[in-house]
């Protein structure tokens, strides 16, 4: 049977893989970094037990690697020569790490298999963009020392692409492949100070303690969830590949995410003190970066897939349906595929109701070549269809499984 398969292909790479990979729950210690919301269990919400690829039948699922067979094809055909996949320069190498991420999430690694050459190409080009400070920036000037005086639209771009490009260096490294991958250890050391650094900066606000920004002193914030969720993430992953990470840096982003929580609301806002500033992709980043510190359960993190199952991706490339959301703000394929993984965190009802119909607007929407068409009007659709491509890929691969980052 397919989902079979799909569980046998999961199991034979999680075991390559599992000596250098860390529990899950090892990110956080009996010491106590997660007191911050001990809710009582009986206040918990109890986890449904349930197979998550049984919200599909089989023929659904079949359609499912078709249509994820597809995008893989188109974008290893628009690779270019240097190992990049196509996007605008302050795009890199964040369009390029998350196309090897969607690789990597349907089994596909550096240095072994069908497109094992082509991933080292991409693997070796993130590694080219690093600079001598440690950030993963192609457009960002060479220097040795981390400056916050970057033009703001290179200084925004730079810290995701740093944050993207780290997490799908640690996660390339956790899951083995070539002997050039297990190579990059360095260079993923180098990026975590980076990321320290970048954490770091003074704070205009205490409510700012412990989150990301950009490298520019762009406005009065200096924190937000959006760039806060990835630079956690690449932090965990790292965790789970065996590197050191310095726990009160966790605690303190951890808290972060917290404050950012709207309690009459329901869902987390982009930045504290903007109440306009809810998004269907900060909805899910709050999920993943509770569900990273194993609150899963956390009221908070049910309450914002609650509110995502209000929104909804219904209608394709078009907003959601509560008047939470800020229009300009909201994405659909980076949304997606941040809530995909994050309703797969959750479980249950929440992924039982969230994840059909996503999948069914995305295989009406796959274009004949395979890709996903860039949002016209939307912020992001200067960065191309490889990165919606990758995106919604990233969105249809969570059973998988086979990241470590998104493991349950």
């Amino acid at each position: 049977m397919l989902v079979r398969l799909r569980l046998c292909m999961r199991c034979n790479l999680m075991i390559r893989t599992q000596a250098t990979i860390v529990l899950c729950a090892a990110l956080f210690s009996a010491s106590g970094l997660l007191a911050q919301e001990a809710t009582p269990p009986a206040e918990k919400a109890k986890p449904q037990a349930m197979d998550p690829t049984a919200v599909l039948d089989e023929q659904q699922w079949k359609e499912v690697d078709e249509v994820v067979d597809r995008a893989l094809k188109w974008l290893a055909a628009k690779q270019g020569k240097d190992g990049s996949f196509p996007s605008i320069e302050n795009g890199q190498p964040g369009v390029t790490s998350l196309c090897l991420l969607a690789f990597m999430s349907q089994g596909h690694i550096p240095g072994e298999g069908e497109y094992g050459d082509q991933l080292q190409r991409a693997l070796d080009y993130i590694v080219s963009c690093q600079k001598r400070n440690g950030i993963l920036a192609a457009a960002l000037p060479e220097s040795e020392n981390i400056s916050r005086a970057i033009e703001h639209q290179i200084g925004y771009s730079s810290v995701y692409n740093h944050a993207i490009a780290a997490l799908a260096l640690s996660e390339s490294y956790a899951m083995g492949g070539s002997d050039q991958t297990k190579q990059i250890k360095p260079i993923i050391q180098k990026a975590l100070q980076a990321t320290y650094q970048m954490q770091d900066f003074r704070k205009k606000s205490k409510d700012d303690e412990g989150g990301w920004r950009y490298l520019d002193d762009y406005d009065d914030v200096d924190a937000d969830l959006s760039i806060t969720g990835w630079h956690l993430m690449f932090m965990r992953s790292a965790k789970n590949a065996g590197f050191d990470i310095q726990q009160e840096r966790v605690k303190r982003s951890v808290e972060y995410v917290h404050r950012c929580f709207m309690e009459d609301r329901g869902t987390f806002t982009y930045k504290i003190g903007y109440r306009n500033r809810a998004s269907r992709g900060m909805a899910g980043a709050g999920i993943l970066a509770l569900a990273h510190s194993g609150l899963h359960e956390s009221p908070k993190a049910q309450a914002a897939g609650d509110w995502i199952l209000k929104s909804g991706f219904r209608r394709y490339n078009e907003m959601g349906d509560v008047k939470d959301i800020l229009s300009w703000g909201d994405r659909y394929h980076y949304g997606l595929m941040i809530c995909s993984q994050a309703m797969y965190q959750l479980g249950g009802r929440h992924w039982r109701e969230f994840f059909p119909p996503a999948v069914k607007e995305l295989i009406a929407h796959q274009n004949v070549d395979g890709s996903w068409k860039a949002e016209k009007g939307h912020r992001d659709g200067k960065y191309g269809n490889a990165y919606t491509t990758a995106a919604s890929v990233l969105a249809l691969s969570a059973t998988n499984e086979l990241l470590p980052i998104f493991q349950r």
